[in-house]
């Protein structure tokens, strides 16, 4: 029987994939864990420079209700951020589609 961290890495990681089919150049979504924090990184089709670093989720107990921190590019760090629906917290979804968003531009629908 898998771990319960196993188990939330598992979910949490096919909930993004699953979503993550959105937009065309993301071939992977890699996450890691670090003292409660899930690190949300995804391997681009034409990029051989690494993993793009997209953002950080924290962990509330709660499947739905995730914090959020952006990946900023200009002060190489997590920076805790807001989503559109002006809260700093929602779903690991919503997360993905603000961060990729962000640095994919809006995925072809």
């Amino acid at each position: 029987m898998a771990s319960p961290n196993a188990a939330k890495t598992a979910a949490l990681h096919q909930r993004l994939t699953a979503h993550a089919r959105r937009w065309p150049q993301i071939t992977e979504i890699k996450v890691r864990w670090r003292a409660g924090y899930a690190y949300i990184d995804a391997v681009l089709a034409d990029d051989d420079d690494g993993d793009l670093q997209l953002c950080r989720l924290k962990d509330t107990g709660h499947p739905e209700l995730w914090g959020f921190a952006l990946f900023t590019y200009s002060n190489e760090r997590y920076e805790d951020n807001i989503l559109p629906t002006g809260l700093p917290f929602g779903s690991p979804e919503a997360a993905l589609d603000c961060a990729a968003g962000l640095y994919l531009g809006d995925p072809k629908t």
